[in-house]
């Protein structure tokens, strides 16, 4: 493992960004790893956006720095253009392809881009890129709101994720109520085996 990994959550209030977050760090702790985390809200109730920064290792501060990110994980398709400046060449990004249209779209205030001209820039800047439905993915789980755990599976998926996957799943179990836990630890299989079959994709090409 790296001696310091950086680890950016980005997303909209309600999404269960910061729940995913938690889980990682406690997950890490429990492998006997340093974690320093931080939480900025917009407006979270309203759809803002929520972004939690992670550093599991040598670290003091919490806040990446600009192209430090190791791996980036957008709950929201337009949300991950606000993180492109926090990634660099080396940098693995999963994206939800799943929109959320912000209230002031529907106000009149804002517009929403286009989810065809997202994805292109998306693809024109990441080289380490998955993009994955999490909300189908979470429905056929049982539960939409399992999304997050979809992509927390994503995460663990991804190459030199410094945590264990029987740790997170530990974690999940510590901190999702128990009527949840088996719906959520199949929402968080399946975008496991979603990033594993796209990792086996590439290698085979």
């Amino acid at each position: 493992m790296k001696n310091i990994y950086r680890i950016q959550f980005i997303g909209v209030g309600g999404q269960g960004t910061i729940k995913a977050s938690t889980i990682v760090g406690e997950a890490a702790m429990k492998k006997g790893l340093n974690v320093v985390m931080s939480e900025v809200h917009g407006m979270a109730r309203r759809g803002g956006t929520v972004v939690t920064e992670l550093k599991i290792g040598e670290a003091h501060s919490p806040l990446i720095e600009e192209g430090a990110a190791d791996l980036l994980i957008a709950f929201e398709p337009a949300e991950a253009l606000r993180s492109l400046n926090k990634i660099n060449c080396n940098s693995f990004v999963i994206v939800n392809s799943a929109p959320i249209v912000p209230f002031t779209v529907s106000l009149g205030i804002s517009e929403y881009p286009e989810l065809s001209s997202v994805f292109d820039e998306l693809k024109a800047k990441i080289k380490n890129l998955s993009i994955i439905n999490a909300q189908k993915i979470a429905k056929e789980a049982g539960s939409i709101i399992s999304e997050n755990m979809v992509l927390l599976g994503a995460a663990v998926a991804t190459p030199e994720f410094p945590v264990d996957k029987d740790l997170v799943i530990q974690s999940i179990k510590e901190n999702l109520p128990p009527k949840s836990i088996e719906t959520n630890l199949k929402a968080f299989e399946l975008g496991f085996k979603e990033i594993k079959k796209g990792i086996k994709n590439i290698s085979n090409r």
